[in-house]
């Protein structure tokens, strides 16, 4: 008749997803497959502060400053163990991020980056699906590899970034 005794037996009992049709079965396979998250990309107004924050005040390894002219992004990464942050900042006026600063002047999350085992497959299927790709063609990210940026209207609001693994 104790607290825990109580507990224990009021506690409703947790649903299995055994209980119903395999969670896995309703996903339709795919000739390509989404992998791990490679990153968090977080526009910045100011680089180095953002560095320093990172490094200096959190401990982090930060790599050093890295120019993207073709993507219009000044990039640097900060290492987490089991994913990285991609801190941003414009490069030239056409720059994305400078369009992304004007509304959101402190900066923020730009958008999420996960990998995929074959992109020209995702692409193809991706399209057929209605979900909108930014560019023709893949065009060579921070990490050297393909990528691809997903509209965001077709993403629940997200600009997810695909790069080839």
């Amino acid at each position: 008749s104790g607290l825990l005794s109580r507990l224990q037996t009021s506690a409703p009992t947790a649903r299995t997803l055994s209980s119903s049709k395999s969670f896995s079965q309703n996903i339709p396979s795919c000739l390509w497959k989404l992998g791990r998250l490679n990153h968090v990309a977080i526009a910045v107004p100011d680089l180095e502060k953002a560095q320093s924050l990172y490094k200096d005040v959190l401990g982090a390894q930060v790599s050093e400053t890295v120019a993207l002219p073709e993507h219009g992004v000044y990039t640097v990464f900060v290492e987490l163990g089991n994913t990285k942050l991609e801190l941003l900042h414009p490069l030239g006026e056409k720059s994305p991020i400078a369009s992304f600063l004007q509304k959101n002047k402190t900066g923020g999350m730009h958008h999420i980056c996960i990998e995929v085992d074959d992109i020209k497959a995702a692409m193809t299927e991706l399209k057929k699906k209605k979900i909108r790709i930014l560019s023709e063609e893949p065009k060579i990210g921070a990490h050297g590899k393909p990528v691809i940026f997903l509209h965001p209207k077709d993403c629940h609001g997200v600009l997810v970034e695909l790069e080839q693994a």
